[in-house]
């Protein structure tokens, strides 16, 4: 089977089924792992896939995904090119496992899809203390500032890892907010997980320096944190390297947290 792959967490998927050998073809954003895709030839980023070089690589399936917004475009262009397709539509934790089960179905790997899904689930599983946990903001983006809200698998991310989400009163996927949203947030770090850009790119100082969060938690004690969009915003097998970052980042708030309690 020849397999091209339109997004980053199908590839990585692919990869974690064992089936990387069959990807003939990948985004230009699919970076892991580095021996795998390196080599192969690109069809373009995001909403510019070329769809004519996709079909020049005579795939037996074309893996897309709606979590990249207006791919649709894509996929109707992919369409007109009679390509077989899977499309996935991953919002939570359980999607994306829903996902991986399904791709791994379509590949003729079930019980390999099955086992990945287990080990994923154990390690998403809810912390106990989430409830009572930090709250954290994760940033999508910084101008404006784009948050991850309660339709996100950041959600049940931030509970693994015994935190809650700040922006969880926002029902969206994701959403611009305001100074004063933020503020009513009062989230205790900041996590910045910036889509499209490379961790070495990611400026702290650029949230540090916002005057309006001057009195926000997360800024009085300096808890701006970078983690890879990596890790944070790919709904694939990554994500519980997500959740062990953001566990650390709970440590350190509970730690300046402890540390500042009077004795």
């Amino acid at each position: 089977m020849r397999i091209v792959s339109l997004t980053c967490s199908n590839t990585e998927i692919v990869d974690a089924l064992g089936l990387s050998h069959l990807l003939v073809g990948v985004d230009d954003d699919s970076d892991h792992p580095p021996a795998v895709v390196d080599p192969l030839p690109k069809v373009g980023r995001d909403l510019d896939v070329d769809a004519d070089q996709v079909a020049a690589l005579k795939p037996d399936l074309v893996l897309a995904s709606l979590t990249v917004p207006g791919h649709e475009k894509v996929v109707a262009r992919l369409a007109e090119k009679n390509l077989n397709m899977v499309v996935v539509s991953p919002k939570s934790v359980s999607d994306t496992l829903r996902s991986i089960r399904w791709i791994g179905g379509m590949l003729g790997v079930s019980e390999r899809a099955a086992k990945l899904c287990a080990s994923m689930e154990a390690a998403l599983a809810p912390a106990p203390d989430w409830q009572s946990g930090p709250r954290i903001l994760v940033e999508w983006w910084p101008k404006p500032c784009i948050a991850a809200g309660n339709r996100s698998w950041v959600e049940q991310m931030l509970r693994a890892a015994g935190a809650c989400n700040a922006a969880s009163g926002v029902d969206a996927e994701s959403k611009p907010l305001t100074d004063v949203e933020v503020q009513q947030m009062a989230p205790d770090a900041v996590v910045i997980s910036w889509c499209g850009v490379p961790l070495h790119k990611y400026r702290p100082e650029v949230v540090r320096k916002r005057p309006a969060w001057a009195q926000v938690p997360a800024i009085r004690n300096d808890h701006i944190v970078p983690i890879s969009e990596a890790f944070m915003g790919r709904p694939g097998p990554r994500i519980v390297e997500g959740v062990r970052q953001l566990r650390a980042v709970v440590e350190q708030v509970r730690a300046t947290s402890s540390n500042s309690t009077p004795r």
